[in-house]
């Protein structure tokens, strides 16, 4: 806007800020492909129609074809393929979310909330465990449990095998996405320490330790798993 239009704004009352007059076109096209790739049944593979023929059918340049199309690509949906063009691809559900697990990013309330959503995890896993666990995933535990015992003499120290301990258990899962967001989340496990420090004596201590869930694993069940994490996460509990 020149120096004139900003002062007759001003006079009038107006913002300078660009209103918003519809939805962006860019924003319709790519919602308008995604309905289409799956109304037309398109599997991971499929080749996708022309960029021309896409503007063609939806009346726009291409120039916003290519940016619906590249905002789809970002999501992991469609990508380039040398002789083929674009084609549908199977998206990457958590890319997105791994770009934005930074703790400089997030607030207190998201943090809290990250924290609550790997308690809840770690519950929850006790069937994968019991269906997937195996002799040598279980010597590992072991050798955690024994170099924790000997080796940590600090809050520090102890914090460190937890999460290897724990980052075993959801490799012992077998589920590799489930495994991927547990490394997504290591950030948590530090802001997990510091929220014990704030606890005195034995309460920053669950009251099952890291070998009482190794014997469990090996001759409980995963109801029995369940009921002694959650001991074993106590001192989290205690202060959410």
């Amino acid at each position: 806007m020149s120096t004139t239009g900003q002062g007759k704004a001003k006079e009038a009352g107006v913002l300078n800020i660009a209103p918003i007059v519809s939805m962006n076109m860019a924003d319709q096209v790519e919602e308008r492909l995604r309905n289409y790739f799956l109304q037309q049944g398109y599997k991971p593979g499929d080749a996708l129609p022309k960029e021309q023929d896409l503007a063609l059918a939806l009346n726009v340049s291409r120039a916003v074809v290519r940016e619906a199309l590249s905002r789809l690509r970002m999501l992991g949906m469609v990508d380039s393929r040398k002789r083929r063009g674009m084609v549908l691809t199977e998206p990457d559900i958590l890319s997105g979310m791994d770009r934005m697990m930074d703790p400089r990013l997030l607030g207190a309330e998201s943090m809290k909330e990250l924290f609550e959503l790997r308690l809840i995890v770690e519950m929850g896993v006790s069937d994968l465990l019991f269906m997937r666990r195996n002799k040598g995933d279980l010597a590992k535990l072991d050798k955690i449990v024994e170099e924790e015992e000997k080796y940590a003499k600090t809050l520090a120290d102890h914090a460190k095998y937890d999460v290897e301990f724990h980052s075993t258990l959801y490799h012992m899962a077998g589920n590799h996405t489930l495994y991927r967001f547990q490394g997504m989340l290591g950030f948590v496990f530090e802001y997990a320490r510091e929220l014990t420090e704030a606890l005195e004596g034995d309460d920053r201590v669950g009251s099952v330790s890291h070998r009482d869930l190794v014997q469990i694993l090996r001759k409980g069940t995963p109801e029995s798993f369940r009921k002694a994490m959650r001991k074993h996460l106590e001192p989290y509990y205690k202060i959410l």
